[in-house]
């Protein structure tokens, strides 16, 4: 992945609502999640206190404590899901209650390990994950004409 500016966590918002046919909804505990069509394709998890929300908590295995700003981002596949929590140049993981589960984590306190570019292309990788097969189509179409008409604008 190229690197370009670091990712700040507002990107992880404009670039999500910028994906086409994105809605946002909200959490019981006002934390938004990103929806093309009526599949979730990014949330923001929040930390289950008080029986909000489904599963264990995730926890810093060092010290135990709970993290409270875990992005969650949904993947394509498990070979997907394996590159990027296997690549130790980017701060994405799992646990075992998300086995099984096309997503990979990560802090939003370690987001700007990240580059633009890279967070753009791991949005674009869940929202095409997530998004009905003629929506990807259309997106995918979009994309390669405006990558064409970007090229020819270099050449002059």
């Amino acid at each position: 992945m190229a690197r370009t500016r670091r990712a700040r966590l507002a990107d992880v918002h404009d670039l999500a609502i910028a994906m086409p046919d994105v809605a946002v909804t909200y959490g019981p505990a006002g934390n938004p999640i990103y929806r093309v069509g009526s599949r979730s394709f990014i949330f923001f998890r929040t930390r289950h206190d008080h029986g909000i929300g489904r599963g264990p908590d995730v926890v810093d295995p060092k010290t135990g404590e709970r993290y409270n700003d875990l992005i969650v981002f949904s993947v394509q596949s498990e070979h997907a899901k394996q590159a990027l929590i296997a690549d130790p140049a980017v701060p994405f993981f799992s646990t075992p209650h998300f086995n099984g589960h096309l997503s990979v984590l990560i802090r939003g306190s370690r987001i700007g390990e990240l580059s633009y570019q890279e967070l753009s292309e791991v949005i674009e990788e869940a929202w095409l994950s997530r998004a009905s097969a003629s929506r990807r189509r259309e997106w995918l179409a979009r994309s390669e004409a405006s990558t064409r008409t970007a090229a020819r604008a270099r050449r002059g």
